[in-house]
Protein backbone atom coordinates (compact mmCIF):
# COMPACT_ATOMS: atom_id res chain seq x y z
CA UNK A 1 0.00 0.00 0.00
CA UNK A 2 2.82 2.36 0.89
CA UNK A 3 4.53 1.61 -2.43
CA UNK A 4 1.31 2.38 -4.28
CA UNK A 5 0.96 5.68 -2.42
CA UNK A 6 4.54 6.64 -3.27
CA UNK A 7 4.00 5.82 -6.95
CA UNK A 8 0.82 7.94 -7.06
CA UNK A 9 2.60 10.83 -5.37
CA UNK A 10 5.49 10.61 -7.83
CA UNK A 11 3.08 10.63 -10.78
CA UNK A 12 1.26 13.66 -9.37
CA UNK A 13 4.59 15.41 -8.77
CA UNK A 14 5.76 14.67 -12.32
CA UNK A 15 2.51 16.01 -13.76
CA UNK A 16 2.81 19.11 -11.62
CA UNK A 17 6.36 19.71 -12.85
CA UNK A 18 5.28 19.24 -16.47
CA UNK A 19 2.49 21.79 -16.01
CA UNK A 20 4.96 24.17 -14.37
CA UNK A 21 7.34 23.76 -17.30
CA UNK A 22 4.57 24.60 -19.77
CA UNK A 23 3.62 27.77 -17.92
CA UNK A 24 5.40 30.88 -19.26
CA UNK A 25 8.07 32.18 -16.92
CA UNK A 26 9.51 35.70 -16.90
CA UNK A 27 13.12 35.77 -18.09
CA UNK A 28 15.10 38.73 -16.83
CA UNK A 29 17.72 38.59 -19.59
CA UNK A 30 15.09 38.47 -22.32
CA UNK A 31 13.17 41.31 -20.71
CA UNK A 32 16.25 43.52 -20.42
CA UNK A 33 17.17 42.71 -24.02
CA UNK A 34 13.76 43.78 -25.37
CA UNK A 35 13.68 46.96 -23.27
CA UNK A 36 16.94 47.96 -24.96
CA UNK A 37 15.63 46.85 -28.38
CA UNK A 38 12.50 48.97 -27.90
CA UNK A 39 14.60 52.03 -27.11
CA UNK A 40 16.74 51.38 -30.21
CA UNK A 41 13.73 51.16 -32.52
CA UNK A 42 12.25 54.30 -30.97
CA UNK A 43 15.50 56.10 -31.79
CA UNK A 44 15.08 55.18 -35.45
CA UNK A 45 12.04 57.40 -36.10
CA UNK A 46 12.25 60.86 -34.48
CA UNK A 47 16.07 60.83 -34.76
CA UNK A 48 17.43 58.43 -37.39
CA UNK A 49 14.77 58.62 -40.09
CA UNK A 50 14.07 62.29 -39.39
CA UNK A 51 17.72 63.19 -40.05
CA UNK A 52 18.02 60.76 -42.97
CA UNK A 53 15.00 62.26 -44.71
CA UNK A 54 15.62 65.83 -43.54
CA UNK A 55 19.11 65.99 -44.97
CA UNK A 56 17.86 64.94 -48.39
CA UNK A 57 15.28 67.73 -48.63
CA UNK A 58 15.96 71.35 -49.47
CA UNK A 59 16.88 73.79 -46.71
CA UNK A 60 13.50 75.52 -46.90
CA UNK A 61 11.69 72.24 -46.14
CA UNK A 62 13.97 70.45 -43.68
CA UNK A 63 11.95 71.14 -40.52
CA UNK A 64 8.70 70.15 -42.19
CA UNK A 65 10.26 66.87 -43.31
CA UNK A 66 11.68 66.15 -39.86
CA UNK A 67 8.34 67.10 -38.33
CA UNK A 68 6.47 64.54 -40.43
CA UNK A 69 8.61 61.74 -38.96
CA UNK A 70 8.54 63.19 -35.46
CA UNK A 71 4.76 63.49 -35.38
CA UNK A 72 4.24 60.12 -37.04
CA UNK A 73 5.87 58.55 -34.00
CA UNK A 74 3.84 60.69 -31.59
CA UNK A 75 0.52 59.86 -33.29
CA UNK A 76 1.29 56.15 -33.46
CA UNK A 77 2.28 56.11 -29.78
CA UNK A 78 -1.03 57.57 -28.63
CA UNK A 79 -3.26 55.56 -30.96
CA UNK A 80 -1.38 52.39 -30.05
CA UNK A 81 -2.34 52.80 -26.41
CA UNK A 82 -5.92 53.77 -27.25
CA UNK A 83 -6.82 50.86 -29.53
CA UNK A 84 -4.27 50.10 -32.27
CA UNK A 85 -2.48 47.44 -30.24
CA UNK A 86 -5.80 45.75 -29.63
CA UNK A 87 -6.72 45.85 -33.33
CA UNK A 88 -3.32 44.45 -34.32
CA UNK A 89 -2.72 41.92 -31.53
CA UNK A 90 -6.01 41.49 -29.71
CA UNK A 91 -7.99 38.22 -29.80
CA UNK A 92 -8.51 37.31 -33.44
CA UNK A 93 -11.81 37.94 -35.20
CA UNK A 94 -12.09 35.76 -38.29
CA UNK A 95 -8.42 36.10 -39.20
CA UNK A 96 -9.04 39.73 -40.20
CA UNK A 97 -8.67 41.99 -37.16
CA UNK A 98 -8.15 41.89 -33.43
CA UNK A 99 -10.96 42.63 -30.99
CA UNK A 100 -11.00 45.68 -28.73
CA UNK A 101 -10.36 43.61 -25.60
CA UNK A 102 -7.00 45.34 -25.11
CA UNK A 103 -8.15 48.92 -25.81
CA UNK A 104 -6.40 51.33 -23.44
CA UNK A 105 -4.40 48.25 -22.39
CA UNK A 106 -7.41 46.85 -20.55
CA UNK A 107 -7.14 43.18 -19.63
CA UNK A 108 -3.34 43.36 -19.73
CA UNK A 109 -1.81 42.95 -16.29
CA UNK A 110 1.74 43.89 -15.46
CA UNK A 111 2.30 40.22 -14.65
CA UNK A 112 0.97 38.94 -18.01
CA UNK A 113 3.62 37.42 -20.24
CA UNK A 114 4.22 37.19 -23.98
CA UNK A 115 6.59 34.27 -24.13
CA UNK A 116 9.25 35.08 -21.55
CA UNK A 117 8.77 38.88 -21.45
CA UNK A 118 5.99 41.08 -20.04
CA UNK A 119 3.12 41.46 -22.48
CA UNK A 120 3.12 45.20 -21.87
CA UNK A 121 6.74 45.30 -23.06
CA UNK A 122 5.85 43.33 -26.20
CA UNK A 123 3.09 45.88 -26.87
CA UNK A 124 5.51 48.78 -26.42
CA UNK A 125 8.06 47.17 -28.72
CA UNK A 126 5.44 46.73 -31.42
CA UNK A 127 4.34 50.35 -30.97
CA UNK A 128 7.70 51.54 -32.26
CA UNK A 129 7.16 49.56 -35.48
CA UNK A 130 3.88 51.34 -36.15
CA UNK A 131 5.57 54.71 -35.68
CA UNK A 132 8.40 54.13 -38.12
CA UNK A 133 6.13 52.56 -40.75
CA UNK A 134 3.98 55.68 -40.97
CA UNK A 135 7.07 57.91 -40.94
CA UNK A 136 8.58 55.99 -43.87
CA UNK A 137 5.54 56.84 -45.99
CA UNK A 138 6.24 60.57 -45.64
CA UNK A 139 9.40 60.29 -47.73
CA UNK A 140 7.34 59.95 -50.90
CA UNK A 141 5.39 63.19 -50.52
CA UNK A 142 7.58 65.72 -48.72
CA UNK A 143 8.03 69.31 -49.97
CA UNK A 144 4.46 69.73 -51.23
CA UNK A 145 1.85 68.30 -48.85
CA UNK A 146 0.09 70.27 -46.14
CA UNK A 147 1.05 69.25 -42.62
CA UNK A 148 -2.61 69.02 -41.59
CA UNK A 149 -3.30 66.59 -44.44
CA UNK A 150 -0.42 64.42 -43.29
CA UNK A 151 -1.64 64.27 -39.70
CA UNK A 152 -5.23 63.37 -40.56
CA UNK A 153 -4.22 60.86 -43.22
CA UNK A 154 -1.71 59.31 -40.80
CA UNK A 155 -4.37 58.67 -38.18
CA UNK A 156 -6.68 56.99 -40.70
CA UNK A 157 -3.86 54.99 -42.29
CA UNK A 158 -2.67 53.53 -38.99
CA UNK A 159 -6.22 52.40 -38.19
CA UNK A 160 -7.30 51.03 -41.56
CA UNK A 161 -4.04 49.88 -43.14
CA UNK A 162 -1.28 49.28 -40.62
CA UNK A 163 -3.30 47.60 -37.87
CA UNK A 164 -5.08 45.10 -40.16
CA UNK A 165 -1.90 44.07 -42.00
CA UNK A 166 0.03 43.74 -38.73
CA UNK A 167 -2.76 41.49 -37.46
CA UNK A 168 -2.83 39.40 -40.63
CA UNK A 169 0.89 38.68 -40.45
CA UNK A 170 1.80 38.77 -36.74
CA UNK A 171 -1.37 38.93 -34.68
CA UNK A 172 -3.02 35.62 -35.54
CA UNK A 173 -4.53 36.64 -38.87
CA UNK A 174 -4.84 34.73 -42.12
CA UNK A 175 -1.46 35.58 -43.69
CA UNK A 176 0.42 34.24 -40.71
CA UNK A 177 -1.83 31.19 -40.60
CA UNK A 178 -0.85 30.15 -44.14
CA UNK A 179 2.81 30.17 -43.10
CA UNK A 180 4.14 33.48 -44.44
CA UNK A 181 7.53 34.40 -42.96
CA UNK A 182 8.14 37.99 -41.91
CA UNK A 183 10.59 38.04 -39.03
CA UNK A 184 10.75 41.79 -38.41
CA UNK A 185 8.61 43.65 -40.92
CA UNK A 186 9.52 43.19 -44.58
CA UNK A 187 5.83 42.94 -45.43
CA UNK A 188 4.17 44.74 -42.52
CA UNK A 189 6.59 47.67 -42.51
CA UNK A 190 8.52 48.11 -45.74
CA UNK A 191 6.27 46.80 -48.52
CA UNK A 192 3.30 48.39 -46.81
CA UNK A 193 4.99 51.79 -46.43
CA UNK A 194 6.60 51.71 -49.88
CA UNK A 195 3.35 50.96 -51.71
CA UNK A 196 1.45 53.57 -49.71
CA UNK A 197 4.14 56.14 -50.46
CA UNK A 198 4.04 55.41 -54.18
CA UNK A 199 0.26 55.70 -54.31
CA UNK A 200 0.32 58.99 -52.41
CA UNK A 201 3.06 60.37 -54.67
CA UNK A 202 1.01 59.58 -57.75
CA UNK A 203 -2.19 61.03 -56.29
CA UNK A 204 -0.58 64.18 -54.87
CA UNK A 205 1.33 64.91 -58.06
CA UNK A 206 4.85 66.11 -58.65
CA UNK A 207 6.57 69.00 -56.94
CA UNK A 208 6.14 72.17 -59.03
CA UNK A 209 9.80 72.33 -60.04
CA UNK A 210 10.46 68.60 -60.24
CA UNK A 211 12.47 67.85 -63.35
CA UNK A 212 12.81 71.55 -64.15
CA UNK A 213 15.43 72.72 -61.66
CA UNK A 214 18.10 70.99 -59.62
CA UNK A 215 16.79 69.86 -56.22
CA UNK A 216 19.80 70.10 -53.90
CA UNK A 217 19.75 68.27 -50.55
CA UNK A 218 20.19 70.53 -47.53
CA UNK A 219 22.82 68.36 -45.83
CA UNK A 220 24.28 65.02 -46.90
CA UNK A 221 26.06 65.06 -43.54
CA UNK A 222 22.71 64.86 -41.73
CA UNK A 223 21.55 62.11 -44.09
CA UNK A 224 24.63 59.96 -43.46
CA UNK A 225 24.30 60.55 -39.71
CA UNK A 226 20.64 59.57 -39.93
CA UNK A 227 21.55 56.42 -41.87
CA UNK A 228 24.10 55.50 -39.18
CA UNK A 229 21.45 55.93 -36.47
CA UNK A 230 19.03 53.81 -38.50
CA UNK A 231 21.68 51.11 -38.93
CA UNK A 232 22.31 51.17 -35.17
CA UNK A 233 18.60 51.09 -34.32
CA UNK A 234 17.99 48.26 -36.77
CA UNK A 235 19.74 45.87 -34.40
CA UNK A 236 16.82 46.43 -32.06
CA UNK A 237 14.39 46.16 -34.98
CA UNK A 238 15.64 42.80 -36.24
CA UNK A 239 17.44 41.08 -33.37
CA UNK A 240 14.77 42.28 -30.94
CA UNK A 241 12.04 40.61 -32.97
CA UNK A 242 13.14 37.25 -31.61
CA UNK A 243 11.82 38.50 -28.23
CA UNK A 244 14.62 36.64 -26.48
CA UNK A 245 18.34 36.78 -25.80
CA UNK A 246 19.35 33.65 -27.68
CA UNK A 247 21.20 32.31 -30.71
CA UNK A 248 18.51 33.30 -33.23
CA UNK A 249 18.69 36.89 -31.97
CA UNK A 250 22.48 36.83 -32.24
CA UNK A 251 22.24 35.51 -35.79
CA UNK A 252 19.70 38.19 -36.66
CA UNK A 253 22.14 40.82 -35.36
CA UNK A 254 24.98 39.45 -37.50
CA UNK A 255 23.06 39.02 -40.76
CA UNK A 256 21.51 42.48 -40.35
CA UNK A 257 24.93 44.10 -40.14
CA UNK A 258 26.34 42.03 -43.00
CA UNK A 259 23.50 42.76 -45.42
CA UNK A 260 23.70 46.49 -44.66
CA UNK A 261 27.45 46.62 -45.21
CA UNK A 262 27.28 44.64 -48.46
CA UNK A 263 24.38 46.80 -49.66
CA UNK A 264 26.42 49.98 -49.11
CA UNK A 265 29.45 48.54 -50.93
CA UNK A 266 27.33 47.26 -53.82
CA UNK A 267 25.61 50.61 -54.33
CA UNK A 268 28.82 52.64 -54.49
CA UNK A 269 30.43 50.10 -56.85
CA UNK A 270 27.50 50.58 -59.21
CA UNK A 271 27.86 54.35 -58.88
CA UNK A 272 31.57 54.10 -59.59
CA UNK A 273 30.84 52.18 -62.79
CA UNK A 274 27.86 54.27 -63.95
CA UNK A 275 28.66 57.79 -62.70
CA UNK A 276 32.44 57.44 -62.29
CA UNK A 277 32.40 58.43 -58.62
CA UNK A 278 30.99 56.99 -55.36
CA UNK A 279 28.74 59.22 -53.27
CA UNK A 280 28.08 59.14 -49.55
CA UNK A 281 24.37 59.50 -50.29
CA UNK A 282 24.70 56.33 -52.35
CA UNK A 283 26.56 54.53 -49.55
CA UNK A 284 23.87 55.53 -47.04
CA UNK A 285 21.09 54.49 -49.43
CA UNK A 286 22.76 51.15 -50.12
CA UNK A 287 23.05 50.41 -46.40
CA UNK A 288 19.36 51.15 -45.91
CA UNK A 289 18.49 48.95 -48.90
CA UNK A 290 20.45 46.09 -47.35
CA UNK A 291 18.75 46.60 -44.00
CA UNK A 292 15.29 46.60 -45.60
CA UNK A 293 15.90 43.41 -47.57
CA UNK A 294 17.22 41.40 -44.63
CA UNK A 295 14.40 42.49 -42.28
CA UNK A 296 11.88 39.72 -43.14
CA UNK A 297 14.65 37.11 -43.17
CA UNK A 298 16.88 38.09 -40.24
CA UNK A 299 15.77 35.26 -37.97
CA UNK A 300 15.69 32.63 -40.71
CA UNK A 301 18.83 32.86 -42.88
CA UNK A 302 22.56 32.27 -42.53
CA UNK A 303 25.28 34.89 -42.76
CA UNK A 304 26.36 33.58 -46.17
CA UNK A 305 22.82 34.13 -47.47
CA UNK A 306 22.84 37.67 -46.05
CA UNK A 307 25.69 38.54 -48.42
CA UNK A 308 23.39 37.68 -51.31
CA UNK A 309 20.64 39.79 -49.74
CA UNK A 310 23.05 42.73 -49.55
CA UNK A 311 24.24 42.45 -53.14
CA UNK A 312 20.77 42.09 -54.64
CA UNK A 313 19.29 44.86 -52.49
CA UNK A 314 22.04 47.27 -53.56
CA UNK A 315 21.20 46.50 -57.18
CA UNK A 316 17.42 46.67 -56.64
CA UNK A 317 17.61 49.92 -54.71
CA UNK A 318 19.80 51.60 -57.30
CA UNK A 319 17.45 50.39 -60.03
CA UNK A 320 14.40 51.74 -58.20
CA UNK A 321 15.94 55.16 -57.57
CA UNK A 322 17.70 55.83 -60.86
CA UNK A 323 15.99 53.66 -63.47
CA UNK A 324 12.40 52.86 -62.53
CA UNK A 325 11.51 56.33 -61.28
CA UNK A 326 13.12 57.93 -64.32
CA UNK A 327 11.29 55.66 -66.76
CA UNK A 328 7.88 56.00 -65.13
CA UNK A 329 8.38 59.71 -64.29
CA UNK A 330 6.74 59.75 -60.85
CA UNK A 331 7.94 61.99 -58.01
CA UNK A 332 8.71 59.74 -55.04
CA UNK A 333 10.61 62.54 -53.28
CA UNK A 334 12.94 60.48 -51.07
CA UNK A 335 12.47 57.10 -52.74
CA UNK A 336 10.34 55.36 -50.14
CA UNK A 337 9.10 52.98 -52.81
CA UNK A 338 12.40 52.66 -54.68
CA UNK A 339 14.24 51.55 -51.53
CA UNK A 340 11.69 50.30 -49.01
CA UNK A 341 9.02 49.00 -51.37
CA UNK A 342 11.25 47.23 -53.88
CA UNK A 343 13.80 45.94 -51.38
CA UNK A 344 11.00 44.83 -49.06
CA UNK A 345 9.51 42.78 -51.90
CA UNK A 346 12.95 41.40 -52.75
CA UNK A 347 13.63 40.44 -49.14
CA UNK A 348 10.28 38.72 -48.70
CA UNK A 349 10.85 36.61 -51.82
CA UNK A 350 14.44 35.76 -50.88
CA UNK A 351 13.21 34.65 -47.46
CA UNK A 352 11.10 32.05 -49.25
CA UNK A 353 14.25 30.78 -50.95
CA UNK A 354 16.92 30.98 -48.23
CA UNK A 355 15.01 30.31 -44.98
CA UNK A 356 17.22 27.74 -43.25
CA UNK A 357 15.68 25.34 -40.71
CA UNK A 358 19.10 24.96 -39.06
CA UNK A 359 18.91 28.65 -38.12
CA UNK A 360 15.26 28.58 -37.11
CA UNK A 361 13.03 25.52 -37.27
CA UNK A 362 10.05 27.74 -38.08
CA UNK A 363 11.39 28.63 -41.54
CA UNK A 364 12.21 26.29 -44.42
CA UNK A 365 12.68 27.74 -47.87
CA UNK A 366 13.04 26.54 -51.45
CA UNK A 367 16.74 25.66 -51.12
CA UNK A 368 15.93 23.38 -48.20
CA UNK A 369 13.22 21.37 -49.91
CA UNK A 370 10.14 23.55 -49.45
CA UNK A 371 9.24 25.33 -52.73
CA UNK A 372 5.76 26.03 -51.33
CA UNK A 373 7.28 28.67 -49.05
CA UNK A 374 8.19 30.83 -52.03
CA UNK A 375 4.58 30.71 -53.23
CA UNK A 376 3.32 31.69 -49.76
CA UNK A 377 5.75 34.62 -49.68
CA UNK A 378 4.60 35.76 -53.13
CA UNK A 379 0.96 35.53 -52.09
CA UNK A 380 1.55 37.58 -48.94
CA UNK A 381 3.30 40.28 -51.02
CA UNK A 382 0.42 40.52 -53.51
CA UNK A 383 -2.20 40.70 -50.76
CA UNK A 384 -0.28 43.47 -48.99
CA UNK A 385 0.26 45.49 -52.17
CA UNK A 386 -3.37 45.27 -53.26
CA UNK A 387 -4.87 46.05 -49.86
CA UNK A 388 -2.42 48.81 -48.97
CA UNK A 389 -2.78 50.44 -52.39
CA UNK A 390 -6.57 50.35 -52.60
CA UNK A 391 -7.23 51.51 -49.04
CA UNK A 392 -4.63 54.28 -49.37
CA UNK A 393 -6.52 55.63 -52.39
CA UNK A 394 -9.78 55.61 -50.42
CA UNK A 395 -8.20 57.31 -47.40
CA UNK A 396 -6.56 59.93 -49.61
CA UNK A 397 -9.90 61.07 -50.98
CA UNK A 398 -11.59 60.91 -47.58
CA UNK A 399 -8.88 63.11 -46.06
CA UNK A 400 -9.10 65.46 -49.03
CA UNK A 401 -12.72 66.22 -48.08
CA UNK A 402 -11.55 67.83 -44.84
CA UNK A 403 -8.26 69.51 -45.78
CA UNK A 404 -6.46 70.36 -49.04
CA UNK A 405 -3.71 67.93 -50.00
CA UNK A 406 -1.11 70.41 -51.20
CA UNK A 407 0.15 73.83 -50.29
CA UNK A 408 -0.35 76.48 -52.98
CA UNK A 409 2.33 77.33 -55.54
CA UNK A 410 3.58 80.38 -53.67
CA UNK A 411 3.94 78.46 -50.41
CA UNK A 412 5.78 75.63 -52.14
CA UNK A 413 8.18 78.13 -53.66
CA UNK A 414 8.75 79.87 -50.32
CA UNK A 415 9.21 76.64 -48.40
CA UNK A 416 7.07 74.66 -46.01
CA UNK A 417 9.16 75.45 -42.93
CA UNK A 418 8.09 79.10 -42.88
CA UNK A 419 4.61 78.64 -44.36
CA UNK A 420 3.49 75.63 -42.34
CA UNK A 421 5.48 76.13 -39.12
CA UNK A 422 6.68 79.74 -38.99
CA UNK A 423 10.25 78.51 -38.47
CA UNK A 424 13.50 77.97 -40.31
CA UNK A 425 15.74 74.95 -40.10
CA UNK A 426 18.86 77.07 -40.57
CA UNK A 427 18.78 80.74 -39.51
CA UNK A 428 21.55 81.89 -41.82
Amino acid sequence: MKKMTIVVLLILLANGLAIAEDKPVLNGADTARIIVATALVMLMTPAGLALFYGGMTRTKNILNTIGMSFMAYAIASVLWVFFLFSLAFGPDIGGIIGSLDYAFFNNIKVSDLQGSIPKILFATFQMTFAGITLALVSGSIVERVKFSFWLIFGVLWLIFVYAPIAHWVWGGGFIGSIGALDFAGGTVVHINAGVTGLVLALLAGKRRDYGKTAIIPSSIVLTVLGAALLWFGWFGFNAGSQLAADGVAANAFLVTNTSAAVGAITWIIIEWIVAKHPTMLGAASGAIAGLVAITPAAGFVSVSASVIFGILSGIAGFFGVFVLKSKLKYDDSLDAFGVHGLCGILGALLTGIFANPEINSIGKGLLYGNPHQLWVQFLSIIITIVYSGIVTIILFYITKIFVPVRVDDESELKGLDEVEHGERGFNI
